[in-house]
């Protein structure tokens, strides 16, 4: 026996169809023996390793010292697990072990239940670390887009998060779809025919709204205002793909869509308070130019420099009125 083959085993795989196109995966990145790592963490990872670089690229433009913005991430991050665990857990109407609770390798980590926790522990080492909340959720709201883009690729190694049959050419097809459908006959959806790839959809939807939140970011008004364009953003389009998903957890037993009511409150509140509060920080900024707590620091500084160059204009033309009229006399 080789050295590799102490180590490794091999994994199965599974075949994914999406129409003509057939893709093998196999869920184990690593399969080590005894403790194999999943294509679900490591995507996951990547997408975090990725909204860290763009968290501290962009910073300063919050004025957000970053060594404090590394115990605010740490802090959050670790919660946010946490939550979206504890969230996915209660809601998933079945019983647990306490083994089963703290294994997530397979999956089963429901996304607001992630922002919540994270807000609120971030939020309080936010408060101890004197770093303006607002601020750091600007910066958190296109970071989580980037992190939620590539993380959802996990789902579609683990074959989970897809919808209702389709006949569109993406529809997605596999052995897992397959035996999870024929498993639970009260979705409605026939597992001989193919799916929508909810997990596509949603990834794709983050990402551009990433970019889209990132150029919207530079004509922040107030403080908190890129936060809730990412809320609104993320919430209409959660609200839109869930209805299509098939593994949806619901309120109650009741056929109300807990993420589909969470997304649509998001998207509500989020407009009212983005209309609310553009309207104050406008008229404040209208009546007192308090530019430091309504605009970005670029747009400050820029607005600045430019009433600085007019002046030094105004004072080297007076300057040479003055030495003429000296000549003269």
């Amino acid at each position: 026996m080789s050295f590799f083959d102490k180590i490794f085993y091999e994994p199965s795989t599974y075949v994914v169809s999406f129409g003509d196109l057939d893709i093998t995966l196999a869920r184990e990145a690593l399969p080590i023996k005894g403790f194999p790592i999943y294509w679900y963490g490591v995507l996951i990872a990547t997408g975090f390793i990725l909204a860290l670089i763009y968290g501290f690229r962009n910073a300063k433009k919050y004025d957000i010292d970053t060594n404090a913005l590394i115990d605010v991430i740490l802090v959050g991050a670790v919660f946010s697990i946490i939550g979206a665990r504890l969230y996915y857990v209660l809601n998933s109407g079945r019983s647990w072990s306490f083994a089963e609770m703290i294994d997530i390798r397979d999956g089963g980590l429901a996304f607001y239940g992630a922002l919540i926790f994270a807000i609120i522990f971030g939020g309080i080492t936010c408060k101890l670390r004197k770093v303006n909340l607002f601020s750091a959720l600007d910066l958190a709201g296109p970071a989580f887009l980037l992190a939620q883009g590539i993380g959802r690729w996990g789902n579609f190694v683990n074959q989970e998060a897809f919808g209702t049959n389709t006949t569109l050419p993406w529809g997605m097809y596999s052995e897992k779809t397959y035996e999870y459908l024929l498993s639970h006959p009260e979705t409605g959806t026939d597992p001989m025919l193919p799916v929508h790839p909810c997990f596509l959809y949603e990834s794709l939807w983050c990402l551009i709204g990433f970019v889209l939140i990132h150029f919207l970011s530079k004509k922040r008004v107030f403080k908190g205002e890129v936060f809730l364009y990412y809320i609104v953003w993320y919430g209409f389009g959660r609200f839109i793909i869930e209805g299509l998903r098939t593994d949806s957890l619901y309120l109650f037993n009741s056929p109300i869509r807990i993420s589909q009511a969470i997304a649509i409150l998001c998207v509500i509140a989020g407009i009212v308070l983005i209309i609310l509060f553009r309207k104050k920080a406008i008229k404040t900024r209208e009546e007192s130019g308090d530019y430091d707590s309504i605009v970005t620091e670029e747009e400050y500084t820029e607005e600045n420099n430019t009433e600085t160059e007019t002046t030094e204009e105004n004072t080297e033309i007076i300057t040479e009125e003055e030495e003429e009229e000296g000549e003269n006399l």
